[in-house]
């Protein structure tokens, strides 16, 4: 019996013939989404969720946090109407904490996350058991499409989209299926979520990936499914892409101070580029040449933008700099003011 086949009892493999394959039974799959402020969009989510063309059973878990509007009445409205969908508390309203909440109160041994504002594809669970059953996988995930509707949200997503924007992880930019540090979203197998104990609830940002580390250290396995494409609404403004890129960098300087040798020159470099051109400002009225530090940050940035805008429209393509400037200077600047409390129990 192969490995898949005792992990999933109730799921054996996939036969050659497509009559058999027809007649296959897909395990049970739990589906947790932590929700905060989703009114709008709660019920499109999770009929998206139990629409999917899967033929296991699914189950949807909803931990709501304190929310300002009326999520709390619509998840009880849903969860009346389906006996599928379960309602638990998070009275934090933290991210972490919903997820573990919502993971105790769910029930069987695959466990998706999403949000409550993902749009997956149709078939996004069934590649998804597939890909844990071919690969053995503690953790299957895809990418985080970022598509925009308007000018700056084209902007931010074509950024999200390129290297130069977020580096070469491939959840972002796409490439081959294979092993990774992390990935999107995530569809795991409760056995790795015990044996690693949850998410680490001291992360409010940055909790995939380190959990993701500690399911890779206990002898895991993260795999990357590019099939398992993600829809994601890019931050609407620049404000909201500052603070969100600032909160990126400050977290992922916890989960390196907190993991030693989790750091790489991909993530040094939004910091040192901001170091660079602060020196450059500084000594700029004393020694006119520091000015040629941030002047060639930003040749950089519209020499990237003209050659990583192909396709958009002209208003997109105007605010692709800005948006590129944004993610790298609030992201290392965020790096550099992390304080050493952040993150541990008493912060």
């Amino acid at each position: 019996m192969s490995d898949a086949m005792k992990q999933f009892p109730d799921s054996p493999a996939p036969a050659p013939s497509s009559e058999s394959s027809k007649t296959r039974v897909w395990p049970p799959i739990s589906v947790v989404i932590p929700v905060l402020n989703e009114e709008r969009h709660l019920r499109e989510a999770v009929d998206q969720v139990l629409s999917q063309h899967y033929e296991g059973p699914i189950e949807v878990v909803l931990a709501i946090g304190p929310s300002q509007d009326r999520t709390q009445e619509v998840a009880d409205a849903i969860a009346a109407e389906d006996p599928r969908v379960i309602v638990v508390p998070n009275p934090t309203g933290r991210t972490p904490n919903a997820l573990n909440a919502a993971i105790a109160a769910s029930r069987n041994g695959i466990v998706a996350r999403v949000d409550g504002h993902a749009m997956l594809p149709e078939n996004y669970l069934r590649i998804a058991v597939e890909t844990l059953e071919e690969t053995g996988a503690d953790n299957v995930g895809g990418i985080m499409a970022a598509e925009g509707i308007t000018p700056f949200e084209q902007a931010v997503a074509r950024a999200m989209t390129s290297k130069i924007g977020v580096g070469g992880a491939r959840f972002h930019t796409g490439g081959t299926a294979g092993p990774a540090d992390t990935v999107y979203l995530g569809v795991f197998r409760r056995e790795a979520l015990e044996r690693v104990g949850g998410y680490d609830e001291h992360f409010q940002r940055a909790q995939d990936w380190e959990m993701n580390h500690r399911i890779r250290q206990t002898g895991g396995l993260v795999w990357f499914q590019p099939r398992m494409r993600v829809s994601y609404r890019p931050r609407p403004n620049l404000k909201a892409l500052a603070k969100q890129y600032f909160h990126y960098g400050r977290w992922r300087r916890v989960v390196a101070r907190t993991h030693e040798g989790t750091i790489n020159l991909r993530y040094l470099a939004p910091p040192m580029a901001v170091l660079a051109m602060l020196a450059g400002l500084v000594v700029s009225p004393f020694f006119w040449p520091g000015l040629l530090i941030p002047g060639g940050y930003a040749a950089a940035i519209l020499a990237g933008s003209a050659v990583t805008g192909s396709g958009l429209p002209p208003a997109a393509l105007a605010r692709l700099p800005l948006v590129y400037a944004t993610m790298h200077i609030s992201w290392g600047w965020g790096f550099l003011t992390s304080p050493p409390s952040l993150g541990k129990p008493d912060a």
